[in-house]
């Protein structure tokens, strides 16, 4: 069995990659805590954000970056999430938080999950043994580990990015969506009713460009668009409790997944701080027409539940955290925004669904929360850019098409997973078959699987074979390299922040040393008029458009002065020199190009989305084909 530690996150795990500032001059204090910008009205916004959940607060946290894009985001609750009910963080999740810049405090506080252990009946009639004990993520799956942490904290770490951005985001709690209505023609075409919660009878308009539904399996912004979460339950009644418990099970610090003979399961994961575990316990089947709340279960019974279940190994609760108990059921809505299928094309989305508003689903594949947040990523950037006035309208088309995809096959795998682990195995071999699915399946669980389909914003994959690692459609999949300028070792794809801006990175043929007449240079002269094209003329030549280039030379054979001006552009009031666009391949085993397939000889260009999904693979002779995709992206 291979070891449970990533082997490419101990040394280039890039964790605290230092920032940039003092670009626009020299400034004391908190570099995290931005410039205030201007733009603070509230009765009139760009978007309105009702709900404070995973997926509400991801949107409005990108958004509020922009400093220039007008948010208000309501939450119908008194204040802050307290303690929440999710804690799985996929990996791709903390890629996500690094890019919003707090993946280092969630990594710090957090529980690993580095092992997961099987427990079922053995066939001597022993009543549990430990029938495997396999790694959690394969290595150089992610950079980022598997992490379980409150849903809680998550929200702190957006909640203080928020108030930090030049907007100074803060939500608006007690207030709840009553009704919305569209005006054509108005710049402002969304009116909004909200009324306030701790104030009965009063209540306000918000006029807005758009509305973002983000309030749950009862969403309100949902009702109002006449949509509704389709799906059946699986009749399954199910309880969890946060526990502080004394034990004699030697694998309560361990991710656990326990399949008793007669008793039903358990699914066992450690929370963060050393002491606190949670358990989702199997109870009973529901009937037709009942309900959790029918039952009237209680912590007492969770916990003679659980004694049974991990029996003959004792178990006793010092104290009860937490605890509920809710029934199995997978559900998703027909679209995701306001748009009928037989409308696409000829009537612009303007009011939008994401997290549970848009699907539901058990939390056996720990994916609920990581799904709403990648829903909210994948569609802050997309509202920005129209917003902007950089992209048409016709990109917010992508969203439902996108993410719903991805909900449907998140239903699906969901309702596999539920089954296999209900299952009472009869035989080691009928055991067997869930740990196979969880093995099978780790990939998807650490959210890395997602891959989009050919849209305006995902080309085609007629060059794929230069950069093999990085599929048109799935994420950019970091890699560590040294930074040219000052030799830092470092992950790459922590350069691509959540900051609204395309990528394009050019990996160098094996000759090319970095002269303005090499092939990344003949590149980099003819993007600059690219970047020059779609750039007003005051902005700074990167501020649409990044472009990054690794080199497979040492970082001590190449000369940083010899660079072509666009990797080393000058920018800002003052025309500072941004050193940080340059890298180099690091040898052997960390070497980049050998990591992700990338052809040495000719190399290759990667276009990423600001949401870091890989748009585009083309050679490093073809810009010709970058030009003709932004053309089509860009207005």
């Amino acid at each position: 069995m291979k070891s449970g530690v990533n082997t490419l996150m101990a040394p280039f795990g890039g964790i605290g990659l230092s920032m940039q500032y003092h670009l626009d001059g020299f400034r004391a204090g908190d570099p995290s805590i931005a410039s205030a910008s201007a733009k603070t009205a509230k009765d009139a916004v760009d978007v309105l954000i009702v709900g404070c959940g995973p997926a509400g607060l991801t949107l409005a946290t990108q958004l509020s970056a922009l400093g220039d894009i007008s948010v208000r985001i309501i939450e119908r609750k008194p204040g802050p999430l307290e303690f929440g009910q999710a804690d799985g963080l996929a990996c791709r999740s903390v890629e996500m938080f690094e890019a919003f810049g707090f993946a280092d405090r969630v990594i710090k506080e957090g529980y690993h999950v580095n092992e997961v252990s099987f427990w079922r009946p053995d066939d001597d009639g022993t009543p549990l043994v430990r029938a495997d004990r396999i790694q959690d993520v394969e290595d150089d799956l992610s950079e980022m580990p598997h992490i379980i942490l409150s849903q809680a904290r998550v929200h702190d770490f957006y909640l203080e990015s928020m108030v930090k951005s030049p907007s100074r985001l803060v939500p608006d709690y007690n207030q709840e969506l009553i009704s919305l209505t569209l005006t054509d023609g108005s710049d402002f075409p969304i009116s909004a009713t909200v009324g306030y919660v701790d104030r009965p009878g009063e209540t306000e308009t918000i006029r807005a460009k758009y509305v973002v539904g983000c309030d749950g399996a009862r969403s309100k912004v949902r009702s109002e668009l006449g949509l509704e979460l389709k799906g059946k339950s699986a009749r399954q009644l199910w309880g969890v409790m946060d526990v502080l418990c004394h034990t004699t099970f030697p694998d309560i610090r361990l991710k656990c997944a326990i399949q008793s003979a007669d008793q039903g399961s358990i699914l066992i994961i450690p929370r963060e701080g050393g002491y606190l575990v949670r358990l989702y316990i199997e109870l009973a089947e529901l009937a037709p027409d009942e309900r959790a709340a029918d039952r009237g279960v209680t912590s007492d019974q969770l916990i003679e539940k659980a004694r049974k279940i991990l029996s003959p190994f004792d178990f006793e609760v010092a104290q009860v955290a937490w605890w509920s108990a809710y029934e199995i059921g997978q559900r998703v809505c027909d679209a995701f925004d306001d748009v009928m299928e037989t409308e696409r094309g000829t009537k612009s989305p303007r009011v939008f669904i994401a997290g549970d508003a848009c699907h539901t689903h058990s939390p056996k594949a720990g994916q609920g929360m990581n799904v709403s947040m990648a829903d909210a990523f994948n569609l802050g950037w997309k509202l920005a850019a129209v917003l902007h006035g950089q992209s048409c309208v016709e990109l917010l088309d992508t969203y439902s098409k996108e993410r719903r995809a991805k909900a449907q096959e998140l239903i699906d795998f969901d309702r596999k997973m539920a089954r296999l682990f209900s299952e009472k195995p009869k035989t080691k071999d009928d055991a067997a078959r869930f740990q196979a699915y969880f093995k099978k399946h780790g990939r998807y669980t650490a959210g890395v699987e997602t891959h989009y389909a050919p849209s305006l914003v995902v080309g085609d994959t007629s060059h794929q074979k230069l950069a093999t690692g990085y599929p048109v459609g799935k994420r950019f999949h970091s890699g560590p390299v040294i930074r040219l300028a000052d030799a830092k070792p470092m992950q790459l794809g922590h350069t691509l922040k959540a900051d609204g801006r395309w990528r394009i990175i050019a990996f160098a043929p094996r000759s090319d040393m970095g002269d303005e007449n090499g092939p990344v240079g003949t590149l980099c002269a003819s993007l600059k008029e690219l970047l020059q094209s779609v750039m007003s003329t005051d902005a700074d030549v990167d501020a649409l458009i990044d472009v990054r280039a690794v080199f497979q030379r040492s970082h001590r054979d190449m000369d940083f002065s010899k660079l072509p001006s666009l990797l080393r552009p000058q920018k800002g009031p003052l025309g500072l020199t941004d050193y940080e666009k340059v890298f180099c391949s690091l040898q052997q085993e960390h070497d980049i190009f050998r990591l992700r397939g990338i052809n040495r000889f000719e190399g290759a260009v990667v276009v990423t989305r600001p949401d870091q999904y890989v748009s585009l693979v083309t050679p490093i002779t073809g810009p010709a084909e970058i030009k003709e995709f932004f053309a089509r992206v860009l207005s």
